[in-house]
């Protein structure tokens, strides 16, 4: 099995910055992308930002120069900085893993973190 445990959200101002992190634990053989999606109230859940095992990274347009996601392959955690705030950044951020967690199976899985709240709010 497979954790993922996510930390860093909470209550900003507009123009402030937050740091998410999401750990993963567990049966892990490779991680091949790490990354970062959020669903705001009413509306599905989109990709914020995704990073390869070769450092490979893609943003959507609405964070793009805003938000840098990391990772520390030695650690199995990825990290996002948000910068630049903006109220329509409030969501609710979930780390997102695929990997192999048995050198057995070929075909990777993709695990879901519990999700972190982010509220951008005067």
């Amino acid at each position: 099995q497979v954790q993922l445990v996510e930390s860093g959200g909470g209550l900003v101002q507009p123009g402030g910055s937050l740091r998410l992190s999401c750990a993963a634990s567990g049966s892990i053989f490779s991680i091949y992308i790490m990354g970062w999606y959020r669903q705001a109230p009413g509306k599905q859940r989109e990709l914020v930002a995704t990073m390869t095992s070769g450092g490979t990274t893609n943003y959507a347009d609405s964070v793009k120069g805003r938000f840098a996601i990391s990772r520390d392959n030695a650690k199995n955690t990825v990290y996002l900085q948000m910068n630049s705030l903006k109220p329509e950044d409030t969501a609710v951020y979930y780390c997102n893993v695929v990997l192999r967690g048995d050198p057995r199976v070929v075909v990777p899985t993709q695990y879901w973190g519990q999700g972190t709240q982010v509220t951008v709010s005067s």
